[in-house]
């Protein structure tokens, strides 16, 4: 059973250094990872190598923002409860301060020109970003679904379910994504077939062996998504948020076709182009990378939707941490729970895949795609980072609004 550890750290060198990480973790999780790791581990030894890694495993099952849980985590370890708050709030607030003020900006009814260009360029390289995120997380997928030909075609019809659900019906994807986990757990908990009995004697002429065919009833549950579906408001903004930070398995980019399809379509809080937006700030921005939902809350009702937003979907990861976080052990033994993971992987994987599909129908511009190729060149070819990728994107942007082009 895992507990917070014996020494105290004060909850002052808790607020300050967990406040730093949160000004300085550009480049999304696996940063946060590596600055949290030296800081508790490596330059203060508050943690030892195993417990931090024991940490990262157990919050790679927890749905939601693995990093910013991580976060939570260590800090949880070294002051419990009053330390696992203060840490994380103190790593989520300055990328919250900075995303709603470029959304104030970017989200402008009437934007500079060279504002509109930058946000068109850094939204066309989004697409390319989905995609790099899913080929990163392939090879772990893949070497976890097993050697059997069998295993690994379920892995691959499990792929292709979750990219299915992202691009054509975004709306059903969580209940895609728990269902590839339950058919995977169920198939993995069954007890493995008894020998072959000898063969029977062959039956009498005329007598005919009826084949016994066994069937799996899927039971498909209804979620309070149906009641929020017809309500616009707050009400629907916060459980927007509650679906990001809960139900999303693998990263923030799963919920993105959600996201867009209840941001742009159902309740039109923003434009195709303002969602791309929203993507990237999320993306360039320290911090967390699911800030973006609270682009999508400012949005719709301001700087207090977006604080709503942020606070909605945090609020799970704080949870499952504070109040599970002594049973981490148990949880990463649990076969059921590895079971679930192993089938909601690969459709967490597709979805992130497919998203970019949606996401690319939403380039309004030729020059564009131009940028998407490039951002495609630059990222998965040359393996470069993702800031990077976005930046150089809104700068080819504001580049074609000063030569002229169409940015608006």
């Amino acid at each position: 059973m895992t507990r917070p550890v014996a020494e105290r750290v004060p909850l002052r060198v808790i607020a300050a250094q967990w406040g730093r990480l949160g000004c300085i973790g550009f480049g999304g999780p696996p940063a946060h990872i590596a600055l949290l790791r030296k800081l508790v581990v490596d330059d203060r030894a508050w943690l030892d190598a195993r417990e931090f890694e024991d940490g990262v495993a157990a919050v790679n099952l927890l749905p939601g923002p693995a990093s910013t849980q991580l976060t939570i985590y260590c800090a949880w370890r070294l002051r419990g409860m009053a330390g696992g708050l203060v840490g994380g709030a103190c790593f989520i607030l300055p990328g919250l301060a900075v995303i709603l003020a470029l959304a104030g900006v970017f989200l402008a009814e009437h934007p500079p020109g060279w504002i509109a260009g930058a946000a068109l360029g850094a939204g066309s390289a989004v697409p390319v970003v989905a995609l790099a995120t899913a080929l990163g997380l392939v090879p772990p997928s893949w070497r976890r679904a097993g050697a059997t030909g069998y295993a690994r075609a379920r892995w691959l019809g499990c792929l292709l379910a979750g990219g299915t659900a992202a691009a054509l019906v975004g709306p059903w994807l969580v209940a895609v994504l728990v269902g590839c986990g339950l058919i995977e757990a169920g198939l993995r908990s069954r007890p493995p077939p008894p020998p072959a009995p000898p063969a029977p004697p062959a039956p009498p002429p005329g007598v005919m062996l009826a084949p016994v065919a066994t069937g799996a009833a899927t039971t498909t549950t209804t979620t309070a998504a149906a009641a929020a579906a017809g309500t616009a408001g707050l009400a629907s903004l916060a459980w927007l948020a509650f679906k990001v930070g809960a139900l999303s398995f693998g990263g923030g980019f799963v919920i993105i076709p959600l996201m867009q399809h209840d941001a742009v379509l159902t309740y039109h809080w923003m434009s195709a182009g303002q969602f791309l937006t929203a993507v990237a700030l999320g993306q360039v921005t320290p911090g967390p990378v699911v800030q973006t939902v609270a682009v999508v809350g400012y949005a719709a009702a301001g700087v207090g939707g977006g604080l709503l937003a942020s606070l909605v979907v945090f609020a799970p990861s704080f949870c499952f941490v504070l109040g599970g976080g002594r049973y981490f052990d148990r949880l990463r033994g649990s076969a059921g729970v590895q079971a679930f993971l192993t089938g909601a992987g690969p459709a967490a994987i597709g979805a992130i895949a497919g998203s970019a599909i949606p996401l690319t129908a939403s380039l309004v511009h030729l020059w564009q795609a131009g940028v998407l190729a490039l951002a495609g060149v630059w990222l998965i070819a040359l393996r470069r980072g993702v800031v990077t990728t976005i930046v150089g994107a809104a700068a080819l942007g504001v580049l074609v609004y000063l030569a002229g082009g169409p940015a608006g």
